[in-house]
């Protein structure tokens, strides 16, 4: 093995550089004000999410991983794969408030990215993605949403399920297929949320307290030929990028998650005491515990290799498959920790202001969206198929 590099070193330095930053956020920020959002449903006071952002932007952890000339941080995916586990050592979901954007602003005009990513960056509005659809979820083929070609541009029509921050978001990117021919070409298009035609037709409430909802929206709307993102016909080709990414995210997050769960467990068996021994000497709590922590430290290994992977531009095809693997292992081991974590609290383990608990309900959803445990499981079998045991392996 060569010996580390300069470059190496200061790679390094940058990384821990960040997942310092994040952690002091995750702790003196975020935390704090895990009880009071849960006791809300999720919804915070518009002052404190305000400080949130404030907080966040002066941490330098708004925009991650969009390029420093659009107003992000220009972080290497290993660091912000870093940042987003301490994310996930929190609930509720309160990191939402960090100014973010999707990714797929990277690919589009120029005007667009003066008019959205840019603010959206500094906290000033919000976006939301809407692609699934109520026949259109783990298969994006079968998007009925269609965008049909007008003098100016184009109308879109359709009726989209779960978008995350629906509800409040002041710009959509929308999946539509482009109507040409016989030709159905799958695009994703700039939808602004003041132009007619948009109706929120539900919103729902879900098992987890965050701050944003997960509605349906129905779109009839005019837009013009330049709010088409990326060219007519790349939306599977971008929204493929997109899904990675997210997984890796989520895959991140459910690390933290294991490492916050496993923290407050280990410290509650090793006080509490019954029949005149602590509790963690019963080998059915400490056991499933020991459990756990080998799940944390194999799922954490998994999403750090699929961060390098992408660091170092391998096959997009094969990163696909590690960041499958990474989320499939992650989100499953992670709903087994938090299962675990909540019997071994006992009854105090089913109070809403226990974080054992809010992490039973909020991490199901993560076995679930942007792609379920059996899509992630078909993924990597054709990877298996197509690029070898050994790929997916080593």
């Amino acid at each position: 093995m060569a010996a580390p590099t300069t470059a190496d070193r200061a790679a390094a330095e940058r990384a821990a550089d960040v997942q310092a930053r994040a952690r002091r956020f995750a702790e003196e920020v975020l935390m704090p004000l895990e009880e009071e959002a849960e006791a809300r449903g999720g919804r915070l006071p518009e002052e404190t999410i305000a400080e949130v952002k404030r907080a966040a932007i002066e941490a330098g952890l708004n925009g991650g991983l969009h390029a420093r000339e659009h107003g992000g941080q220009g972080w290497t995916r290993l660091e912000w794969v870093l940042a987003e586990e301490q994310y996930g050592r929190t609930t509720n979901a309160i990191h939402w408030h960090i100014p973010q954007a999707y990714n797929v602003w990277a690919h589009a005009s120029q005007e667009h990215i003066d008019r959205y990513l840019r603010p959206a960056l500094r906290g000033e509005l919000k976006d939301a993605y809407a692609v699934t659809e109520r026949d259109a979820g783990s298969d994006p083929s079968a998007i009925t949403a269609t965008a049909e070609r007008t003098d100016g541009g184009f109308r879109v029509r359709g009726e989209k399920w779960f978008v995350t921050s629906g509800d409040v978001a002041d710009v959509y990117v929308v999946m539509a297929n482009v109507i040409d021919g016989p030709d159905r070409l799958p695009t994703l298009f700039v939808v602004d949320r003041k132009l007619p035609g948009i109706e929120i037709v539900e919103n729902p409430p879900f098992t987890h307290s965050y701050p944003d909802g997960h509605p349906t929206i129905r779109f009839d709307v005019e837009v013009s030929e330049n709010d088409v993102i990326g060219g007519v016909g790349r939306g599977d080709e971008l929204q493929r990028e997109w899904f990675v990414e997210e997984r890796l995210g989520i895959a991140a997050r459910c690390c933290g998650a294991m490492w916050r769960l496993l923290d407050a467990t280990v410290s509650w068996a090793t006080e509490r005491e019954q029949g005149g021994s602590r509790i963690y000497d019963f080998q059915g709590v400490s056991f499933p515990l020991a459990d756990s922590a080998a799940d944390a430290a194999a799922g954490r290994l998994l999403t750090l290799q699929a961060a390098e992977l992408a660091d170092a531009g391998v096959d997009p095809k094969l990163v696909h498959n590690k960041a499958s693997i990474a989320k499939l292992f992650t989100s499953e081991a992670a709903w087994r920790c938090a299962d675990r974590c909540v019997q071994a609290f006992g009854g105090r383990g089913y109070r809403r202001s226990n974080v054992a608990e809010r992490f039973l309900r909020e991490l199901r959803v993560d076995r679930i969206w942007e792609g379920t445990s059996e899509i992630q499981r078909l993924i990597i079998a054709r990877g298996l198929e197509k690029r070898g045991v050994e790929a997916l392996l080593h």
